[in-house]
Parts: structure tokens; C-alpha cells; sequence
């Protein structure tokens, strides 16, 4: 009899303790951003590269003959690149740390698929737009999809040059 009594208090204790706690909801993983560019391989990498550079995107590696492209981790204002979701029903703002993976691969002679991973934390934030930032805890974000639809679009300009 002590054994359930103890039971039941520990599971009493432990709602009592989630119920006090905030609710955080993050926002739906989309699937890896990808697209078509309407050029041949070489075009296509070549843009690549100079549009990463004119975005000021640190990178990690390069790899062309495997067709990758990995940035180093850099900090965004959160809703710019990276969707953080909620806590208790106010959105998340302040910073997040963000990296992406490109892959680009041919397509025949005339076109390039390109895909493009991204990774991303709360690195600062805050609840709706006041309070201070706190960097604990550590919230995983999704990607908005501007950096990737930017990309694209300046690939697509890039190579028509």
C-alpha cells in the first residue's frame, strides 16, 4: 500500500510540475527547400558561389565536384530566416543561429537541380516584443523560406548574365 500511495503522489507532483511549466510550440518542419535553374552545371555553380558571397554568407566547405556547399553557422534575427514557433502563445523573437547545406546536381545539359537543407536554434530570444533576451532554453526553429527563395532567385538572374 505505502508503494501506490508513493506512485500516485510522484505522478501528482509531476503534473503539478507540467502544469506550471510553458507550453512551447514549434513551428512544422518543411521539407528541404529545391528547385530547377534553367542552366548548365558550370553556370550554375559559378552563380551559386557569387550569390552565397554577395549575401555575406560565411561557408564551411565547398566541395564542386560533389556539388556542395555548407555555411558555417550565422546569426539572424528570428522571422527573418528562421521561424522559432511559440511559447505560451506569444511568438518567439530575439536571435537564432542558422546554417545551410546546398546541393546542386545536373540535370542534363541545360539544367541544374539545386537543394538546399537548413538548421537552425534560438541562440537569444524573448517572448512577444518585450522582456529581456535569455538564451536558455535552447529552442529548435524552422526555416521561413526566404533565404532559400533569395537564393533561387538570384541564381536565376545570375546565370541569365
Amino acid at each position: 500500500m505505502g508503494s501506490t500511495t508513493t506512485a500516485r503522489a510522484l505522478v501528482a507532483g509531476a503534473l503539478a510540475l507540467a502544469g506550471c511549466s510553458r507550453l512551447h510550440v514549434s513551428p512544422l518542419q518543411p521539407p528541404p527547400y529545391r528547385a530547377e535553374i534553367p542552366a548548365a552545371y558550370d553556370s550554375t555553380w559559378s552563380a551559386l558561389v557569387r550569390a552565397l558571397a554577395h549575401q555575406n554568407v560565411p561557408l564551411r566547405a565547398i566541395a564542386r565536384d560533389s556539388g556542395v556547399i555548407a555555411s558555417d553557422e550565422f546569426v539572424s534575427p528570428i522571422n527573418l530566416y528562421a521561424d522559432c514557433g511559440q511559447l505560451s502563445g506569444d511568438q518567439l523573437e530575439g536571435e537564432a543561429i542558422v546554417s545551410f547545406t546546398v546541393f546542386a546536381e545536373p540535370n542534363g545539359p541545360r539544367a541544374t537541380r539545386i537543394q538546399v537543407n537548413s538548421k537552425m536554434r534560438t541562440q537569444a530570444f524573448r517572448r512577444g516584443k518585450s522582456g529581456k533576451l535569455r538564451p536558455m532554453p535552447v529552442y529548435n526553429c524552422a526555416s521561413t523560406g526566404r533565404f532559400e527563395a533569395n537564393l533561387v532567385d538570384a541564381l536565376r538572374d545570375y546565370v541569365k548574365e
